[in-house]
């Protein structure tokens, strides 16, 4: 129901909060607040959010430091606001873990749509997981991809992903040995208009291998570099 949907905004102008409050509670959306990194960090790593908005830029601690502490314990979807200006910065804002991020000036409209479209794509993540009566589960050696529970295994162990490197690993894994150009993936995985750097697709793929190689290095593995093309998921024989 969307009226159980918990959504965490965070910014230090208090318009810009009074505005998406607005526009995101007229979808019925719960609509929490902080107007720092330090409140927003505590209230994320207290309570469970369905997504959160984080402004980059902030006095204290900025929003990328909050996103990494955020991923180091919690995969909560995190789209990031940032300034027309800090393309740099939503590289790195990517390479600490956010999955989307708007630019400012935006439309609201255009929020609540990318809200709407992350939300899809993180119904079922690790932390509301769910049984249900038909499974689809992919195997391989050394990876399990439950994608009804959007559960990951590697060697045996869990992996925890933000929605965005599920939908990557997920995407490459339906189609073995196929080749990919990063163009493909921004269009795929992204599922909307999105222009972006091309980093943004080697950053995620980075992240993705990192996290399963702590729990089965023959898992990140399957996770191959095309050079001067893109990426394939290639099986690793047992």
């Amino acid at each position: 129901m969307q009226n159980d949907i918990k959504i965490l905004v965070v910014d230090d102008e208090e318009r810009i909060r009074r505005l998406l409050k607005m526009y995101l509670e007229r979808e019925n959306y719960t609509i929490d607040e902080a107007d720092n990194g330090e409140i927003a960090l505590s209230k994320a790593l207290q309570f469970e959010y369905d997504l959160i908005l984080l402004d980059l830029m902030m006095p204290g601690k900025d929003g990328l430091e909050v996103c990494r502490e955020i991923r180091e314990k919690k995969a909560t979807p995190i789209i990031m606001l940032t300034a027309k200006g800090e393309e740099v910065n939503r590289v790195q804002g990517f390479e600490v873990g956010t999955d989307d991020y708007i630019v400012k000036p935006f439309s609201p409209r255009e929020v609540v749509l990318r809200v709407k479209a992350l939300l899809r794509r993180a119904t079922s993540t690790t932390f509301f997981t769910k049984e249900t009566a038909t499974k689809d589960i992919i195997v391989f050696p050394y990876l399990t991809i439950d994608n009804d529970a959007h559960r990951v295994m590697a060697d045996g162990q869990e992996v925890n992903l933000t929605p965005k490197e599920y939908e990557l690993l997920l995407f490459l894994a339906k189609s073995p040995d196929k080749v990919f150009d990063r163009e493909q993936l921004l269009k795929e995985v992204w599922q909307y208009e999105f222009f972006g750097d091309l980093r943004t697709v080697d950053t995620h793929v980075k992240r993705l291998r990192e996290k399963l190689n702590k729990k089965s290095p023959n898992a990140a593995r399957m996770i191959v570099t095309v050079w001067g093309v893109g990426y394939k998921f290639e099986v690793v024989s047992e």
